[in-house]
């Protein structure tokens, strides 16, 4: 199959490189050429965590292209990877609404924006999906398959089964809602971490520690919904009787992390946010955490 990548930002090379793995020629394009050439640059990397999981090349390929016309032609799917703002994404489907015909389909790789929003931007709706990888996206087989309101179904299974077809995890939502599933669960446990770690009950590297060895370590094995069963409903029960009013619930942003964005201590991006990083710190995480969830997922799957 013929796909189009728009946007090279932080999933766009990893989302490339698996499609190419699986088989598919894909075409990439980003406005920014630092972007391409970030891309271009990770691809080594990439093709190094692939290999250590054991997937094949397939005949598949990437190419980059300073034209989104270009990108797009004669492609049988388009993938939007751009920023999450709603407007920048509706002008990219409106320039593609020129450029494709109404029989090629859509996806969004957008986190959380509902997909009923966002396809009133597009014709033709039916074929408009979401398609939601998780990071890093040539690394993690679970992807998100999300419809709109307008979403054909034969959308939906056409996307499921390009997943199949990369010997990925389609997991299809039930219903549009903000967020999705993965990143509600995930900014859940990220605000009543943050607001630990400010209100001074433990350290940030003592948070993960606890977090990552802790329940991180269960849940790599047993669902949440298992775990309820393994632990006993009725524990459940009696711990959450008092323990949710305790937990935050706070509908706006930390403090903690809202002025230290505006300080510009971004994270790893800007080498500094709520932990330090040095240069050689920058270029050792990427590779090292890569190297890490390979050798998990080898694990999980039984192939370690």
């Amino acid at each position: 199959m013929q796909i189009a990548i728009i946007g090279m930002g932080s999933m766009g090379p990893g989302m490339a490189a698996r499609l190419a793995r699986g088989g598919h020629a894909v075409r990439a394009f980003d406005v920014a050429p630092a972007a391409i050439e970030r891309a271009q640059a990770m691809l080594p990397m990439i093709a190094g965590a692939l290999d250590g999981l054991g997937i094949d090349e397939q005949g598949g390929t990437v190419t980059f292209h300073d034209s989104f016309a270009a990108t797009v032609a004669d492609a049988a799917l388009v993938i939007e990877n751009v920023p999450e703002k709603v407007e920048i994404k509706a002008q990219v489907y409106r320039d593609l609404d020129a450029l494709i015909g109404a029989d090629v389909l859509v996806a969004t790789d957008t986190s959380g924006i509902p997909i009923t929003k966002l396809q009133a931007h597009i014709s033709a709706p039916g074929r408009f999906v979401g398609m939601h990888w998780s990071n890093p996206p040539h690394i993690i087989p679970m992807i998100e398959v999300i419809a709109g309101e307008h979403t054909a179904p034969a959308t939906v299974t056409a996307i499921q089964n390009l997943i199949r077809g990369l010997d990925l995890l389609p997991v299809t939502l039930k219903r549009d809602v903000p967020g999705f599933v993965e990143n509600r669960v995930l900014y859940a446990l990220l605000r009543e971490c943050v607001d630990l770690v400010e209100q001074g009950v433990i350290d940030a590297k003592d948070l993960d520690t606890c977090v990552t060895w802790g329940i991180g370590y269960k849940l790599s094995v047993i669902g949440p919904m298992r775990l309820l069963d393994m632990a006993g409903l009725d524990i459940y029960q009696s711990v959450a009787s008092f323990l949710n009013a305790e937990l935050c619930d706070r509908d706006d942003v930390s403090p903690m992390v809202t002025e230290a964005t505006a300080q510009g201590r971004l994270g790893m991006k800007s080498g500094g946010g709520l932990f330090e990083y040095s240069p050689e710190d920058l270029a050792r995480l990427p590779r090292e955490r890569g190297t890490q969830l390979v050798a998990v997922r080898r694990v999980l799957e039984g192939k370690a």
